[in-house]
């Protein structure tokens, strides 16, 4: 976020962009001097992948930082970086280093300060609901929070906030439609399905052929996450042994709350047939296929009987 303020600032007509697997500490600090001599315009260069530089590097860097070009910004860019490395130290003396070390489970947190350092409100859900849908790279997280709060101007940036516009596409995220499914809400999980395929820019065919196989992944999850908190497991423990993040396992055990084992089985078996017929194994249209089964494997026991 922070190099995103940074070329906003300067310009992308005044920023040159390396990656430290092709250039050296060398060719990093003579493009900061080459760009020192047009004088006056304030320029940066940016270096990726700094933590595949060496020792020699280093040094390089350290002599230019003891006489840097005036006019130039520096930006070093890395993952795993110690803290009591060589190049942290030499970036420390000279400037200043923006770590952003966040575990999984606080980055929530994490996007709610991003969104106050902003500007910007955003409520617990949307923050987690931002997380779910962009994933666990620090990076993409702050390049939507900084699109996020520029839409909301002000306003107050919910989950449905979320659901429009995160993820840097103009389609709905599939958690619209599995969170519908998992509050057994059938007019939710049809609207969404239906925003979904509108709004994929993927042919609605494949796009209906890739919300199947999401369902089967989820409710799968689901059913797993199911059967370990019958066995007292906590969700903690369920994400561990599962593999999911934290609030994935969370939501997973929520949502089969809901549900019977015997109804999720089901579920899988449905959408097994989903998945076979919408691929020819039947003559209906495959999205008649689909809403018939969203609904039979949404709706609440009672509701079928009525």
């Amino acid at each position: 976020m922070a190099l995103q303020r940074l070329r906003g600032r300067i310009g992308e007509d005044a920023t040159e962009q390396l990656h430290a697997a092709e250039a050296s500490g060398e060719d990093a600090v003579a493009a900061c001097n080459a760009l020192g001599l047009f004088g006056g315009e304030t320029r940066l260069v940016v270096v990726d992948g700094v933590e595949a530089w060496k020792a020699a590097d280093v040094k390089e860097l350290e002599a230019y930082l003891a006489a840097p070009a005036p006019t130039t910004v520096l930006a070093l860019v890395g993952d795993g970086i110690k803290k009591d490395a060589a190049l942290a130290k030499a970036v420390a003396k000279a400037g200043q280093i923006l770590a952003y070390d966040v575990s999984k489970k606080q980055l929530p947190e994490w996007a709610a300060e991003q969104f106050a350092r902003l500007g910007a409100a955003a409520d617990r859900d949307a923050c987690r609901a931002l997380v779910e849908a962009v994933g666990d790279d620090v990076g993409d997280l702050a390049s939507e929070i900084q699109k996020l709060a520029t839409w909301a101007n002000g306003e107050q940036i919910t989950r449905a906030t979320v659901e429009e516009l995160a993820v840097g596409r103009a389609e709905t995220p599939i958690f619209a439609v599995t969170d519908a499914w998992g509050r057994r809400d059938v007019r939710a999980t049809l609207r969404a399905t239906e925003s979904l395929l509108d709004r994929s820019h993927r042919p609605r065919s494949g796009e209906l052929i890739r919300l199947v196989a999401s369902m089967v992944g989820h409710v799968g999850r689901v059913r797993k996450a199911s059967r370990l908190a019958d066995e007292g497991v906590r969700s903690s423990e369920i994400a561990s042994r599962l593999k999911m993040h934290p609030f994935v396992a969370e939501k997973s055990v929520k949502q089969a709350a809901n549900f019977s084992q015997d109804e999720l089985a089901q579920a899988m078996v449905r959408l097994a047939e989903l998945d076979a017929g919408a691929k020819g194994g039947s003559r209906l249209p495959p999205e008649l296929q689909l809403e018939r089964t969203l609904v039979e494997i949404t709706r609440r026991p009672d509701e079928r009987a009525g």
